[in-house]
């Protein structure tokens, strides 16, 4: 039995409470009561309340929720710019409440950057500047921080905008800075406060686009806040959902989607539009005939014992095509002994198992057969068909057995 992964942040019991005397208050929050009775009589703001999640290395965990829900509170926990009222934050297994002014300093420093809503450029210093800023804060030559800001310039698509100014840019522009600024200094963490929310609708899409295409080479540690759950499923390997300061749900944007905790959560993934959020192995099915037969009478015999209507014919080249019952009936038993060439396939498209159902739907519309799940190494995986991606479209959360329990349609 191999050990689980340690994360790479641990938060356990983690409750903040604003005000003068918040541990006074602390007890109240435990037992229970409500955020605006204690505001109204005590006059303290409960931000969060026990909060434990885990994070691992080179996962982008989306936190989201409403406006109010402490998710830019809980955001501002891991780099201390709030500390807790009570609970653990650990960081690659250091205690971070423990780290004294200098070490705070250090770790901030180098182990995690932050890209701000609004961007957080300084407007008296250029783009290239602005990039190299947290380089120049750790000491870095001025020689080796304008070559690397140089390099991230390159990479977000700013070449030729060196010498300008954030006022000169675009708001898309100025994010960009700010994503290069935050990647510069090769920390490993990076903390992103509703990063694409002041963008342009095109803009946040471009950027979300740059941002998967980024985490696809660098693979850092990525904890996104939203208040979008379209962004959320789009970005996110791992989602929690905060309300009133409460971990309502947390999981895989698959979890999230089709199997909703509660009411709240099941109202915010209503109105998704599935088939830009799921990809097809979330839907596919694992039943289906793999066709590994040299001869026509070979496939018949496989597809009898696997009872199947249809098959997928998969030599050493990989996925050749697809075989029918009804099309192999047409062959005289004299034919049997005839290699299966492309006068006996049937062209059936196969498809990645990481493809968004937005981008299958016409090709599985299109075919009479369900469509081979194929890996990148030629492998079949499962299969997908109209009956697949209509039951998933049309599930509109839990359903009730009957006993108060309510469960998922199973899809899988």
């Amino acid at each position: 039995m191999t050990n689980k992964k340690k994360p790479l942040i641990r938060v356990k019991g983690l409750y903040k409470v604003f005000g003068k005397d918040p541990q006074s208050v602390l007890p109240r929050v435990k037992a229970g009561d409500e955020k605006d009775a204690i505001l109204v009589e005590t006059g303290h703001t409960v931000g969060l309340q026990d909060i434990s999640l885990e994070i691992h290395s080179g996962e982008i965990f989306v936190i989201m929720g409403l406006s109010g829900s402490g998710k830019s509170t809980l955001i501002r926990h891991f780099n201390r710019l709030i500390d807790p009222t009570e609970g653990v934050l650990e960081v690659d297994g250091t205690d971070v409440m423990s780290l004294d002014a200098k070490a705070l300093q250090e770790f901030r420093r180098h182990k995690m950057s932050m890209v701000f809503q609004r961007f957080g450029l300084m407007p008296h210093r250029t783009v290239i500047q602005n990039v190299a800023y947290g380089l120049q804060v750790q000491g870095v030559d001025k020689e080796t921080r304008s070559a690397k800001a140089q390099e991230w310039l390159d990479t977000v698509g700013l070449s030729g905008y060196e010498s300008q100014y954030p006022a000169q840019l675009s708001g898309g522009q100025q994010q960009r800075v700010g994503l290069a600024r935050a990647l510069c200094t090769d920390a490993e963490i990076l903390l992103m406060d509703e990063a694409f929310s002041a963008l342009d609708p095109l803009i946040r899409s471009e950027m979300q686009d740059q941002l998967i295409g980024l985490q696809e080479k660098l693979h850092k540690t990525i904890i996104f806040i939203t208040h979008d759950l379209d962004e959320a499923l789009r970005l996110g390997d791992r989602i929690a959902i905060l309300r009133d300061g409460k971990l309502i749900q947390q999981g895989t944007p698959v979890d999230i989607l089709l199997r909703p905790a509660d009411e709240y959560v099941e109202a915010f993934v209503k109105d998704v539009n599935r088939a830009r959020a799921l990809t097809v192995d979330t839907v596919m099915q694992p039943q289906y005939c793999r066709i590994s037969a040299d001869t026509i009478g070979e496939a018949i015999a496989q597809m009898k014992q696997a009872k199947a209507s249809h098959g997928y014919y998969v030599n050493d080249d990989g996925y050749q095509g697809a075989l029918t019952k009804e099309g192999l009936s047409q062959y005289e038993e004299h034919e049997y002994g005839n290699e299966i060439d492309d006068t006996v396939l049937e062209d059936v498209p196969a498809i990645q198992p990481d493809s968004l159902l937005e981008k299958v739907i016409p090709d599985t519309l299109e075919s009479d057969l369900p469509l081979p799940v194929v890996d990148e190494d030629g492998e079949l995986q499962g299969e997908l068909s109209r009956a697949n991606i209509a039951d998933v479209l049309s599930d509109t959360g839990n359903n009730d057995d009957g006993d108060g329990d309510a469960k998922p349609k199973q899809v899988f």
